[in-house]
This record gives C-alpha cells, structure tokens and sequence, in this order.
C-alpha cells in the first residue's frame, strides 16, 4: 500500500471540500477545482481532513491511491494558495511583454511569438526577463510554463532561450579554429 496514499490531507480554514457522485469539488478563496475519481477509490470527509482509501485490492486500485491522494492535496493547496513557475528569458534584445490575455515574445525571430494565455493563469512580467506564471491547477500551470519554454529552447552554446528560473544549462565548447 502506498505510504503517501495512507495520510490524511489537512482541509486549511477557507477551503470546502465535497463529493459529488464521483467528482470532487474544492472551492476556497482562490476559485473552485474539480476532478473525477476513479470507481476504485474512495474518499472520506471528515470536518478538517480528507481521507483516500482504495474500495478493493486489485494492482490498479493500488496504483491509483497515492496519485488520487497527491491529485486532492494539489487541488486544496492551489485554491488556498496557488501555485507559480518562474521562467527566465537570456539573450541579447530578447524579452517579453502582455497585451491582454496575449503573451509576446521577442527571441531572436523577425516578428514576435505570440502565445494565447489560458483562462485561470496570469503572467507577471518582471525586468522584461523574467516571467511569473501563477494559477490555481497545478498541472496547467506546469503545462504552460512548458509550452513558453518550448517556443525557444535554451541553446547549448550560447545558452540563449528561455528556461525555468534556477536551471542548469549544459554548455558546450563551440568550433575552434584550427589548423
């Protein structure tokens, strides 16, 4: 059995949680989420935590317990808190700005990228070089800080590009002139 899928989620002051045939729905000052939960899982409410459980002892329903654990953890943590990627933006003339709900990107292109922010996150731009993207689902958030870094990756030579704030960038030797 899963050692994380065994602990009991904490419910923060703010935050309801409930249970709707097989979806979960947390709403807190942040917004509101909801998931479906598979047949093999159940959750138990209580007045301040959740509890997941499996409903039988099959290898999928063994699996799944600690994902739906994490899943509900996630949700309660980003209506009561939020969650935030930061990316950075090297080069020389390369930056970014908004224009509504549009993020434009100057690397390195004749015109700018132009990338359409989904509904719930919201980007702050800080020095034109750095990028704050914030929101309340943790795995949309991680999506679209993915997808802003795969419109220009960082290189190895230079190590131009966008990339996620604190990363490593291998770097590599470039041609040398010889003989």
């Amino acid at each position: 059995m899963s050692r994380i899928g065994k602990l009991p989620i904490k419910i923060p002051g703010g935050v309801k949680v409930r249970q709707e045939n097989s979806t979960i729905v947390v709403e807190g000052p942040k917004g509101t989420l909801e998931r479906s939960i598979p047949r093999e899982i159940g959750i138990t409410i209580d007045s301040n935590e959740v509890t997941v459980k499996t409903l039988s002892t099959s290898r999928q329903a063994r699996s799944l317990l600690g994902l739906t654990r994490t899943l509900v953890s996630n949700m309660i943590t980003g209506v009561s808190e939020g969650f935030q990627k930061s990316l950075e933006i090297s080069g020389v003339g390369y930056r970014a700005e908004t224009d509504g709900k549009v993020l434009k990107l100057f690397v390195g292109f004749s015109t700018p990228l132009q990338y359409d922010l989904p509904e719930g996150i919201a980007v702050k731009i800080e020095k034109q070089v750095s990028l704050a993207i914030s929101g309340i689902n943790k795995e949309q958030v991680g999506m679209v800080a993915a997808d802003i870094r795969g419109l220009k990756k960082p290189e190895p030579y230079k190590g131009k590009g966008i990339r996620y704030a604190g990363e490593k960038i291998r770097r590599k030797v470039g041609k040398s002139a010889g003989a």
